[in-house]
């Protein structure tokens, strides 16, 4: 009899479809030739680290995994719930920046300039997230086969395509914008903006662990999950730095708009080839790609997050699912609060530097997850050793010791360098980076104490008898 559930091509175009996005490529390409070094930097202190982590924690169990359930197993209820919630409004402050792409290439298609105009931006914003969460609201559910079909029309085959012309560029021996030189390529570590490129690198890697939820989902999941993973982070490393490549090949790095970058560079190759007609075609494919992607990620968070709420944690109001199954409160109240980070776009000076400010926030929340998801992976490594894993991290305890101790490392490097602005990139002043930084991480954090304090009031007025409920 067939068995039934996610196979490991299905689990890797979850995986890709989550982590590699054509988004990313612009915030790389502007570092030039010195990409390759913090793609593979990158890739050995958190992207690789990530996965083996995550793979590890996986294979233990085929009934629960995810994020909430490897530290409330670990560390208890609580700092389940703070690894959740970090990772929830991690998302409410991405989503911004991935509906000012989709914008972006709206107003590409009617007016390439429209895509400076920050209320034209912000209205296009708000308008295609509040419709997404209208479409979940009514229980709409986008099919594995739907989502593949975004995938492959809107990610693989653009991301194939850029790093294609890019190679028939050089061919061709048209002028390149970056070299590849040995004093290029090894970025000089002494500067502040060198360490920042980080960032941009760290936020394309973030995600591996997301599939672990679907852990019900996958055939022989002990099994299926990790080496879905190994074969996932070899497509995200190369497609991501081919492609971060050939946008910064064609166009200077003082041009390359965080936004709209994907499109100039399209535009440039095309304009070469003589072949401008093919704009619009791949900038729809773009577009397809992105609001398939976004669709899910509009409810799969929520639906994590309801999961510790059904605990306590949240008040009742937003632990109600409406007729159709669905979380609805808390949908609704989740597209307020992206309506709200929205308005960065207002508050800076530039669409790049409202861009760059909600890339590094999202990226600084959700390293502080990644913080806890390996000590977790090494503290669990210990706790549940009795248990019968199908993968481990390789080399026994120099093996989990030392992929924990480099995933750590560059979530601290990130941690650190996230609270500098870019030099190339207009936030305004140095001062106002900041504190805007700072108040919207105290802003995302700050609420899990009155949810720490609404779930011990509410557990002590159960213990109470009504007479003292209603005296206290």
């Amino acid at each position: 009899m067939k068995q039934k559930g996610l196979t490991t091509f299905a689990l890797v175009m979850l995986i890709t479809g989550a982590v590699d996005s054509i988004r990313n490529l612009p915030a790389a390409s502007l570092f030039g030739s010195s990409l390759i070094f913090f793609f593979l930097f990158s890739a050995v202190v958190f992207l690789i680290p990530t996965a083996l982590v995550s793979a590890e924690l996986s294979s233990e169990s085929d009934e629960k995994s995810g994020i909430f359930h490897w530290v409330r197993e670990a560390f208890g209820e609580k700092m389940g719930f703070l690894a959740i919630w970090l990772q929830w409004i991690t998302n409410l402050v991405w989503f911004p920046t991935i509906l000012s792409f989709i914008a972006g290439l709206v107003t590409y298609l009617i007016d390439p300039t429209l895509s400076q105009n920050k209320f034209i931006l912000v209205g296009i914003i708000l308008a295609v997230f509040w419709a997404l969460t209208i479409v979940n609201l009514r229980g709409i559910k986008v099919s594995v086969k739907f989502t593949s079909f975004c995938a492959i029309v809107g990610m693989v085959i653009p991301m194939f395509l850029i790093i294609g012309l890019a190679f028939i560029w050089i061919l061709k021996g048209n002028p390149s914008h970056i070299h590849f030189t040995a004093s290029n390529i090894f970025p000089t570590l002494s500067t502040t903006n060198t360490w920042i490129s980080l960032t941009a690198i760290m936020t394309a890697f973030a995600g591996m662990e997301l599939a672990a939820v679907h852990v019900k989902d996958i055939q022989d999941p002990q099994k299926t999950f990790p080496r879905a993973l190994y074969i996932s982070v070899w497509l995200i490393i190369s497609t991501m730095l081919l492609g971060s490549l050939a946008i910064a090949i064609v166009l200077p790095a003082t041009d390359i708009s965080l936004v709209n970058g994907v499109m100039q560079a399209f535009t440039a190759f095309f304009h070469a080839y003589h072949i401008d007609w093919v704009i619009p075609i791949i900038t729809a494919m773009i577009l397809i790609g992105s609001l398939g992607g976004i669709i899910s990620w509009v409810i799969s968070p929520a639906k994590g997050l309801l999961q510790a709420a059904q605990l306590g944690y949240l008040p009742e109001f937003l632990q109600k699912e409406n007729s159709y199954g669905v979380a609805g409160n808390l949908l609704i109240t989740q597209a307020v609060i992206v309506s709200i980070v929205c308005m960065a776009f207002l508050f800076m000076p530039s669409v790049s530097g409202s861009y760059w400010l909600l890339t590094a926030l999202s990226t600084q929340l959700y390293m502080l997850m990644y913080v806890m998801m390996f000590i977790t992976g090494l503290y669990s490594h210990y706790k549940f050793a009795h248990r019968p894993r199908a993968f481990t991290i390789p080399g026994g305890h120099f093996g989990i010791w030392g992929t924990c101790i480099a995933g750590l490392i560059g979530c601290l490097i990130t941690l650190i360098v996230g609270f500098f602005p870019p030099d190339g990139i207009n936030v305004g002043s140095v001062y106002h980076y900041e504190m805007t930084f700072c108040g919207g991480m105290a802003a995302m954090i700050l609420p899990i104490l009155l949810f720490y304090a609404y779930k011990t009031k509410k557990k002590s007025s159960l213990q109470l008898s009504p007479v003292e409920v209603l005296l206290s």
